[in-house]
């Protein structure tokens, strides 16, 4: 039968390869170092739990939530912002929690998106970025991931030669996967272009609290007149180790932020209101838990940056996230990042994440997660130092997952 439409959009799932292989690699004994997905292995503060916990007993709470969010869970949102941005946010009409930053950016697309509007979106990026645009019926135009003056060059050449205009900019620094960061000039350069042409900048800032020099990430809604064009997704998934508890927001632009509110209120009616109550447990705490969340993602990334490097392969230190972007070695360039990716699997058991699953523009690098402890980590780079030291015998033994028995 013949795929349905918006199915038959999406690309494939790169991704999927790397982790059907992974399986049966594990189903054959083998400890594979998973540093491929982006899953945090920290477990949630005990405070955030606890509160859940109280909450989950009250049975009121058992009832629908509210799509947008409890009142107390914007404002703590809100709060939050003031503090460590400075900017101020009416709760009640530029707040609304999202299922993750990853649900908000999806049915942002929905509510904005006409058949054929224009999107103009980084490469490599994170892939809802571009695929829940592609799944609104959106067309991509790709900008260069870096935050630099080759970006603004192509968003100035998209504008001037994409028909229809396009419809919205797609910012993400931190970035996943690249780990890109960007400051406030950078901001205000975009601000006034998107204010000049009448274009909706999206910002995705999941990883604003994971950084490890002297400057916080800034965030667009800093520069003056953002709140003109601009929302900004956060999530909590990173910063209070909650990946599984589904919980962020989009905040910024009322009219964009009330047409989110009401396809949402179509949808869904919000997380589990005891999620919502420990998250807000969470965000009108002091910033401790953040502090040690940070702290252990600096040692590992810092373990990860020597240990390879004395494995033979040199990854660039992040300045902020929870992976490291790394080019393929020299001497295995020539595969592609999908295949050096299945070959790490069957002769390091070792599982990075290719780089071409998050845009073609990314097929010489492959992401690695900081997702195990130190000593696996270093086990990771024992693993890669003998995969490395093999030579050129083992590119030759690359079985393709079509031909497995």
């Amino acid at each position: 039968m013949e795929e349905f439409h918006k199915v038959r959009r999406l690309p494939p799932y790169v991704f999927e390869e790397v982790n059907r292989l992974k399986a049966s690699s594990r189903a054959k004994g083998a400890d594979i170092v998973d540093l491929g997905m982006g899953n945090p292995d920290l477990p949630t503060p005990k405070f955030i739990v606890d509160k859940l916990c109280e909450a989950i007993r009250d049975p009121r709470t058992h009832r629908y939530s509210a799509s947008k969010g409890i009142a107390g869970l914007r404002r703590a949102q809100a709060a939050y912002y003031k503090r460590r941005f400075g900017v101020t946010l009416d709760p009640n009409t530029q707040v609304v929690a999202t299922l993750g930053s990853k649900e908000g950016f999806a049915n942002m697309a929905q509510a904005i998106t006409a058949p054929g509007d224009v999107i103009l979106c980084p490469n490599p990026t994170y892939p809802i970025h571009a695929f829940g645009f592609l799944m609104a019926g959106g067309t991509l135009r790709a900008l260069p991931a870096r935050p630099d003056d080759t970006f603004m060059s192509a968003l100035d050449k998209a504008v001037r030669h994409s028909i229809p205009k396009p419809l919205a900019v797609i910012l993400n620094y931190p970035s996943n996967p690249t780990a890109f960061t960007a400051d406030l000039d950078f901001y205000a350069e975009v601000v006034a272009f998107a204010k000049k042409h009448g274009i909706i900048v999206l910002s995705d800032l999941a990883y604003a609290e994971i950084y490890f020099d002297d400057t916080p990430p800034p965030s667009v809604l800093q520069v003056p007149g953002a709140m003109d064009v601009a929302v900004e997704f956060t999530s909590m998934s990173k910063t209070f180790s909650m990946p599984g508890w589904r919980m962020g927001f989009a905040v910024g632009n009322e009219r964009l932020i009330a047409a989110l509110a009401r396809v949402k209120s179509y949808l869904d009616y919000g997380a589990f209101t005891p999620i919502q109550v420990a998250a807000t447990a969470a965000l009108n705490a002091d910033d401790s838990a953040i502090r040690e969340v940070r702290e252990v993602y600096r040692r590992r990334r810092d373990v990860l940056v020597e240990s390879f490097g004395r494995a033979g392969w040199d990854v660039p230190p992040p300045s902020s996230t929870m992976f490291a972007w790394a080019p393929l070695p020299p001497q295995y360039l020539s595969l592609g990042s999908l295949e050096f990716s299945k070959l790490l699997i069957e002769k390091a058991d070792v599982a990075v994440a290719p780089g071409v699953g998050f845009g073609e523009h990314g097929d010489d690098h492959v992401r690695i997660a900081l997702v195990e402890n130190e000593h696996r980590i270093r086990q990771a780079a024992r693993n890669i130092r003998r995969f490395l030291a093999s030579g050129e015998e083992t590119r030759q033994n690359v079985i393709p997952l079509g031909a497995r028995a």
